[in-house]
């Protein structure tokens, strides 16, 4: 499932190479730091895009996850479990995002 990096991230990471090279850096450590899973992990951040509103961020945690064996039942699950914390409106417009980039 693993698709292109959007246009603008490659783009800072072309034109800042050391700052790209140090993003790339932290996620590989943060995610090695502790015991939990790459598809948690993944997961656990799908959550926090779409609590922030972050349409790119959905795109690219939920590819993660999935690349990581997360199912898309997972995914979704992750999103409905949100609704009490950020609100339907929220969790919708998350879901609205995951569809479109699963083509449904």
């Amino acid at each position: 499932m693993t698709t292109e990096l959007p246009k603008h991230y490659q783009s800072i990471k072309e034109r800042f190479k050391e700052y790209g090279k140090a993003i790339d850096q932290l996620g590989k450590t943060v995610r090695q730091a502790g015991p939990i899973d790459e598809k948690t992990s993944h997961l656990i951040q799908l959550a926090a895009a779409a609590a922030i509103r972050s349409e790119g961020g959905v795109h690219s945690q939920a590819r993660r996850a999935m690349d990581a064996g997360a199912s898309r039942e997972e995914v979704y699950h992750s999103l409905i479990l949100l609704t009490s914390t950020i609100g339907f409106p929220n969790v919708a417009a998350a879901i609205s995002w995951v569809d479109s980039m699963l083509g449904e």
